[in-house]
């Protein structure tokens, strides 16, 4: 494993270290590099669950990880923009809120 702590081992590693290994081994290491769904694909089915749940201490992260992925900002708008037809108005507006910090925070 690499020196640099996992995303999950620095928000909870220190209090839930067998979650942030879950984490890192199963989740990451296992179900993300399944093959038969693109690691881009499987960004746009996280963050469409996480904005519909409305699930926003993950969301930042995982429309981060989307845009490693090859998400275009444009397509993670659109997304938004559908869901709010099916998840509600709400969900949408914060999860923009969420998306505009987060390549706000790319930019610089």
């Amino acid at each position: 494993m690499s020196d640099t702590p996992s995303a999950a081992r620095k928000a909870f590693g220190d209090i839930a270290p067998a979650l942030a290994e879950y984490s890192d081994k199963v989740l990451f290491g296992d179900v993300w590099e399944r093959p038969k769904l693109s690691p881009r694909d499987r960004s746009l089915v996280t963050v469409s669950s996480l904005i519909s749940l409305y699930r926003t201490n993950e969301l930042g992260f995982h429309i981060r990880k989307a845009l490693e992925n090859g998400v275009t900002r444009e397509e993670i708008i659109e997304v938004i923009t559908h869901l709010a037809f099916y998840s509600g108005w709400p969900t949408a507006s914060t999860a923009l809120t969420i998306a505009r910090g987060v390549f706000d925070e790319a930019k610089s």
